[in-house]
């Protein structure tokens, strides 16, 4: 046969299995770092969340209060968890959080804060309790000495004991004095630690003390009956201008405090007394996130009645003033949960789900693409035999014997067979399947046609053949 006639030796030769292979790898590949990507996101979505929180000094309520908190937290696998710092007190506590070394802070509402710092829950309300000595009774009398000190009017010229160390109380103090009409620097102030209470009940120069805390302080229970041991019953000073001081200073609110809230017999005090009163808080930066102080919300007031039994202090939790004119604004995650205004798991992450659609028809364009490019050579190989096919319909109308033809068929079997293969891993449509099936059609009826002609000259020649 010519060597025209030879089939192409590169056509006949077996599709490569490396490229297969080779392509499936990368769909697997493809698949494990999907895979791998889904379960991190699921992971990092799923894993608690852990606020640092200042706090102290150590021993204190706070500090108790807190430390219940993280462990009732840990205890029900939450998805907000605390982990306290101690501190010395409320001043550093605010430090930490505005050095961003803390996440969450407990102090009270009047002290320095942060320019970005929000409220999330109010601890409990401290009231201001003012008293004075009425001085011991006389033996043999029976009429009750009277208080030197009985109105903040009175003040003047005198020393104040102020409980705490804290510079917070003695600027509420000034705010008190300055609203009463009084000049603060006409009222000299001498603070006590909590240690000190039994000195400043002894000292004979204080004409009148102040404590700031709950209204069922101890230590404000303790000072006040400490002082009524050492130097008489104590004359509650009213703060008849608390309404004033809270419209000036919306720090600060109006309170009362009722009748016998320190004790009962003897009544102390024996009836409601005007005062001010501070928030103690829970604060945060506006920084933090939203959904993380929102949960974290949620969980403390889901757990304060049930820590309430151990620490009754927990049922004084509070909401915060959600008003954006507050004077200290809750953040964005409590106001959310206090006002229910929180978004629905599609609301927030919506954005992010759309976001994974459109990634993932964007990867799929690509792996289409990617497997196009991977495939050209199998459809340009394809393409090639289906030509070979209509070679070989013109050579076998020209065939001179039935091996030439058997030869052709075999040829035409193995490309056939290929064909099919590339068809089943996608490097051929169906379009270009159905016009192979039509080639192979052809080749076929030529083969068939071609035989049946070689038949009939063999018969026509048979005659001849016998007389020779």
């Amino acid at each position: 046969m010519p060597a025209s006639d030879e089939p192409d030796e590169a056509i006949r030769a077996p599709l490569p299995r490396q490229r297969r292979s080779k392509f499936w790898f990368f769909v697997l590949l493809a698949g494990i770092l999907i895979f791998a990507a889904a379960a991190g996101a699921l992971y990092v979505a799923l894993r608690p969340v852990t606020l640092r929180i200042a706090v102290g000094p150590s021993g204190s309520d706070d500090q108790k209060l807190i430390q219940a908190l993280a462990q009732t937290f840990a205890r029900d696998r939450s998805a907000v968890r605390l982990s306290p710092i101690l501190t010395d007190g409320a001043a550093e506590s605010i430090s930490l959080l505005a050095a961003s070394k803390a996440d969450l802070a407990v102090a009270r509402g009047d002290l320095e804060m942060p320019a970005d710092a929000e409220s999330v829950a109010i601890l409990r309300k401290n009231v201001v309790v003012l008293w004075a000595p009425t001085g011991q009774q006389a033996k043999g009398s029976k009429k009750p000495p009277a208080a030197k000190i009985k109105s903040l009017e009175d003040l003047p010229g005198h020393r104040v004991g102020v409980i705490g160390r804290t510079q917070a109380n003695v600027t509420l103090l000034r705010v008190i004095l300055t609203e009463s009409g009084i000049v603060p620097e006409k009222v000299e102030v001498v603070q006590f630690g909590i240690n000190q209470i039994g000195e400043m009940a002894r000292d004979p120069t204080i004409a009148a003390y102040m404590a700031v805390g709950p209204l069922n302080s101890k230590i404000t229970t303790d000072a006040i009956a400490a002082t009524a041991r050492d130097r008489g019953e104590p004359k509650f000073l009213p703060v008849d201008v608390s309404e004033t001081i809270a419209q000036k200073h919306p720090l600060y609110e109006s309170e009362e405090i009722p009748g016998s809230t320190f004790s009962s017999s003897p009544a102390r005090p024996d009836d409601k007394i005007e005062t001010v009163s501070v928030n103690h808080l829970i604060v945060a930066r506006r920084s933090l996130n939203e959904t993380t102080v929102g949960e974290f919300t949620r969980q403390l007031f889901a757990v304060r009645q049930s820590l309430a039994k151990e620490l009754p202090g927990a049922a004084r939790i509070e909401t915060p003033d959600t008003d954006k004119d507050a004077a200290l604004p809750a953040h964005r995650g409590a106001a959310a949960y206090i006002d229910g205004t929180e978004r629905t798991f599609l609301e927030k992450y919506s954005d992010y789900m759309w976001g994974t659609v459109l990634l993932l028809s964007g990867l799929g364009s690509a792996g289409a693409w990617f497997r196009s490019y991977l495939k050209r050579g199998e459809k340009i190989q394809s393409t090639g035999m289906r030509d070979r096919v209509l070679v070989l319909i013109t050579q076998a109308r020209q065939g001179n014997s039935e091996d030439e033809l058997d030869e052709m068929q075999r040829e035409v079997d193995g490309i056939l067979r290929e064909t099919l293969n590339s068809y089943d891993d996608g490097a051929i449509e169906e379009g270009d399947l159905s016009a192979f099936s039509l080639a192979l059609e052809q080749f076929h009826r030529a083969v068939a046609d071609r035989k049946a002609a070689m038949n009939n000259m063999a018969s026509d020649l048979a005659p001849f053949r016998s007389r020779q």
